[in-house]
């Protein structure tokens, strides 16, 4: 196989791989309170409409909007008032013509109204009247039942990751539990004769394991389940056992180190052996993760990471964020971004997409990167960093003053 097949821009090779994924995770149940951020399975449609009567939007007293028509401060409109809508039941009463009810946000609105006047256009006259001081339509400070949902709707679809939001909804309408997509397993080898455990003191020559515990840890913020495979020495044989078993465990593997251009590098081939169709992308035009490998062994990704930390943990938020969304049946949705003025010149090879780690402060005039200039496998740049702040292909660079977009950690 070639060092590197083709240098592909990120949003491609991307879009290569994700195309061959057919493998999704299957569907479970869960209860709606516990389903914070799970990608819904099945369309959630409303048992009932919402709201579920014709409610009050504001404080102030139900009426018959003909009852209105031409009030105002100087010839304000004189109503009897029959009672007040108690909070959390139906009024004991009908609406006539000339009659008004105290009303608070909320409240059901009685038979025979059809709007509600704000309490600050109106005015106390007797104990049993009312002055409106201003007319309404029709409708007026009402939620209609039915206005915010239809019963039988689909309230949220399917590929929707929920939120607080739609996890108030669903209370709302209670729905107890819903179908999610099961959390995607990942599995994590380490790869290097050189690469110990954390807890081992290193002898001259070797380095503690650090991407297994950054690329988990990335993983279960986007609401995955890592699954280390511990350190595969650098023999063909071993990370191809080690990497056929994490296979058959795991909705996705990802692989660290190995996948640079050398007379050592074998990563390669092993993924391109797991199943067809094999390694789709080898080289893609980043900086730092030039030698990424995107795979798909029989419908699964795989992936082969740098054994570089920062190049490893810059492209999980480029490749292995998007294909678990695309395993659990996400929706694409766009990721948030951060603008923000650059303090230095940054360089950069028209074509490449790079990414720079970066501090954020604070100005008048908006945020502030202030690029971190690294040398390679310096993990602490990012432990130093509020995000990675992009410099698009398209461009030879970002002078100081310009404006970029920073995603943040």
């Amino acid at each position: 196989m070639p060092e590197f097949l083709h240098l592909l821009p990120p949003e491609q090779a991307l879009q290569t791989w994700l195309a061959a994924v057919t493998h999704r995770v299957p569907a479970e149940s869960v209860p709606s309170a516990d389903a914070h951020g799970r990608v819904l399975a099945a369309d959630v449609r409303a048992p009932h409409p919402m709201p579920p009567f014709d409610r009050a939007a504001v404080d102030g007293y139900a009426v018959r909007a003909a009852d209105t028509y031409g009030a105002s401060e100087g010839l304000p409109a004189y109503l009897a008032v029959v009672g007040e809508v108690p909070m959390g039941a139906a009024a004991a009463f009908t609406m006539g013509r000339g009659q008004a009810a105290l009303i608070h946000t909320g409240g059901m609105l009685p038979p025979g109204a059809d709007a509600v006047v704000m309490v600050e256009y109106t005015q106390q006259a007797r104990a049993d009247e009312v002055e409106v001081l201003k007319p309404v339509a029709v409708g007026e400070n009402v939620l209609l039942e039915g206005e915010d949902v239809a019963a039988g709707a689909v309230v949220f679809p399917a590929g929707r990751r929920l939120r607080a939001a739609e996890i108030g909804g669903l209370m709302a309408l209670g729905v107890l539990e819903v179908a999610v997509a099961r959390r995607p397993v990942v599995g994590i080898l380490a790869t290097g004769d050189e690469v110990v455990p954390p807890q081992a003191e290193p002898a001259p020559g070797q380095v503690r394991d650090v991407n297994t515990y950054t690329l988990g840890a990335e993983v279960r913020r986007a609401g995955g389940v890592p699954r280390a495979y511990g350190i595969i020495p650098d023999r063909a044989e071993a990370l191809a056992d080690a990497a056929a078993q994490a296979l058959t465990e795991c909705d996705l593997v990802v692989v660290t180190a190995g996948s640079s251009a050398s007379t050592r590098d074998m990563t390669a081939d092993v993924l391109d052996g797991l199943g067809a169709p094999g390694v789709l992308v080898h080289g893609v035009n980043t900086k730092p993760g030039r030698p990424t490998i995107l795979a798909v062994a029989d419908g699964k990704p795989v992936v082969g990471l740098p054994g570089n930390p920062v190049s490893a943990l810059v492209n999980v938020g480029l490749f292995v964020l998007p294909v678990m969304a695309r395993l659990e049946g996400e929706t694409p949705r766009p990721r948030p971004l951060l603008p923000a003025r650059v303090t230095v010149n940054l360089p950069s090879a028209s074509g490449r997409e790079d990414w720079w780690p970066v501090r954020l402060r604070p100005t008048a005039a908006g945020w502030e990167a202030e690029p971190i200039f690294y040398k390679s496998n310096l993990i602490f740049a990012l432990a130093r960093a509020d995000g990675l702040l992009k410099v698009p292909a398209d461009a030879t660079g970002i002078a100081a003053g310009e404006w970029a977009e920073v995603r943040l950690f």
